[in-house]
């Protein structure tokens, strides 16, 4: 507290990463009219994890948009020895994507989008494989529904 005003700080916890900017536009009456969309990851690399789809007329604030709708839809990842619980397979749209747990030691072994969401998630070592689209974007998601169907599963293994 200095001088009578209460210093607030709002430490950033969380790992942001631009994984696609678009640059779209629409034809109007007046001429084009561009904007941009950005697909942002968000993670505190302690097992939970985000994606968001930000869109504006300028790049900047389409990032923070997406950084915002990330946080509002945080997943909560089981981690087990810095890996994942169990093996999973798993198709969304034209994404298949494998995700396997792996020894210590073994670092992320994933490719580009799939890397982004599991380091921002924590987990330290996995080994992956997209065998469907090339896709960043469905990859993306299609990470984060494997990573959910993960949780879901891991739940109820612990119920039982």
């Amino acid at each position: 507290m200095a001088n009578g005003v209460l210093e607030q700080k709002t430490e950033n916890v969380f790992e942001e990463k631009i994984i696609q900017v678009n640059r779209v536009s629409k034809k109007t009456k007046g001429g084009n009219k561009i904007g941009f969309s950005v697909l942002m990851v968000v993670g505190d690399k302690k097992g939970r994890v985000g994606v968001g789809l930000g869109k504006a007329p300028d790049v900047s604030l389409a990032i923070k948009k997406g950084i915002a709708i990330a946080k509002k839809h945080l997943i909560s990842v089981p981690i087990v020895k810095d890996t994942i619980p169990f093996r999973i397979d798993i198709k969304s749209g034209a994404a298949k994507i494998l995700l396997k747990p792996a020894p210590k030691g073994s670092g992320v072994i994933a490719g580009g989008a799939v890397r982004s969401v599991v380091t921002a998630a924590g987990i330290e070592n996995i080994s992956s494989k997209v065998l469907g689209t090339k896709n960043q974007a469905s990859n993306v998601y299609a990470t984060l529904e494997a990573l959910t169907k993960i949780a879901q599963r891991y739940k109820n293994l612990e119920e039982r």
